[in-house]
């Protein structure tokens, strides 16, 4: 019994120093490949945000602004005609 656990141990061991040597043995160029799509696929991912994002930003910042310039442009319009028709109103009732 003692020699066939110390068999045992030895073979797991084998077996262990085999895979390890099996995947020395694997030709880099598998793990390149794998390295490289990789940086093939974040390079794609980065190239498509530096595309998508700033048109994105562009039409939704356009929207945006145009909305808030609109909106200030007719409530200075209508300040304006109120303050020349406070200020008319003023003039006309100090002749009187």
């Amino acid at each position: 019994p003692a020699s066939e656990r110390l068999s045992c141990g030895r073979g797991d061991a084998m077996e262990r120093l085999d895979k390890a040597a099996l995947n020395a043995l694997q030709p880099s160029d598998f793990r390149n490949e794998s390295s490289l799509a990789s940086t093939l696929k974040t390079l794609l991912f980065f190239t498509a945000l530096m595309i998508t994002v700033p048109i994105g930003l562009y039409f939704t910042t356009k929207s945006y602004v145009f909305e808030v310039v609109a909106v200030h442009v007719v409530l200075a319009l209508f300040v304006y005609v109120a303050w020349n028709e406070g200020s008319r109103q003023w003039r006309e009732g100090k002749q009187d």
